[in-house]
């Protein structure tokens, strides 16, 4: 757990810092990089633009159509990279970029058992959410399919971080601190999840 609260921590140090000094263009490239599978928290990003919003900086309504955007052309990306057969390079590349093999089968797990339904679930799931579109364009769902699914989860998402940086104000530093319960919580629901659908497969077989 403190690992993991070490290295949240670091990234929304440097997703604070790439905002600060880039204004929206910085928010557009977090949230395209964390939407193609590099570790970069979308909430985190999200939570300290609405925070900006609080103090003036930003406005909330630019703020969430920029994160929209840009989760989209990150989505569109990995997309691109499963359905022009390029995933190989990520297997045997992307760890310099913490894009691992293992996560990446993860979500191909998922997809291969819930198909495109998956999509919009795992888009608002933290961990996952990054790397749902890589076994979308693999499985080469249609394009257009695939972006408004992925737009039902990732829109909501991003919208509501935004709101919820607005609304914590001077408190968001409480909230930023505490991001990594976010990412616990996502595991924890996860694994529930694969224990109830194993479950329910092992009653089927045996009421069979």
């Amino acid at each position: 757990m403190f690992e993991l609260a070490s290295v949240t921590n670091a990234l929304v140090n440097v997703a604070t810092t790439i905002i600060n000094d880039l204004g929206y263009p910085g928010i557009f490239l977090l949230l395209v990089a964390g939407s193609a599978g590099i570790p970069v928290s979308s909430e985190a990003v999200m939570l300290f633009a609405g925070f900006d919003v609080y103090k003036g900086h930003f406005t909330l309504i630019a703020v969430i159509l920029v994160g929209i955007l840009g989760d989209m052309v990150g989505a569109t990306l990995a997309y691109a990279i499963g359905y022009f057969g390029r995933i190989e390079l990520i297997q045997r590349h992307g760890a310099k970029v913490h894009i691992t093999p293992e996560r990446l089968e993860r979500a191909e797990r998922w997809f291969a058992r819930h198909g495109t339904k998956a999509i919009p679930i795992c888009r608002i799931l933290p961990l996952v959410r990054a790397y749902m579109s890589f076994p979308a364009g693999v499985a080469e769902v249609p394009y257009l399919r695939f972006l408004a699914l992925s737009a039902l989860g990732g829109v909501p998402w991003i919208a509501f971080w935004g709101i919820l940086g607005r609304a914590v104000g001077s408190h968001y530093h409480s909230v930023q601190s505490n991001l990594h319960y976010v990412d616990i919580a996502a595991v924890v629901l996860i694994v529930a999840a694969i224990v109830y659908l194993l479950s329910r497969r092992r009653r089927r077989k045996l009421a069979v």
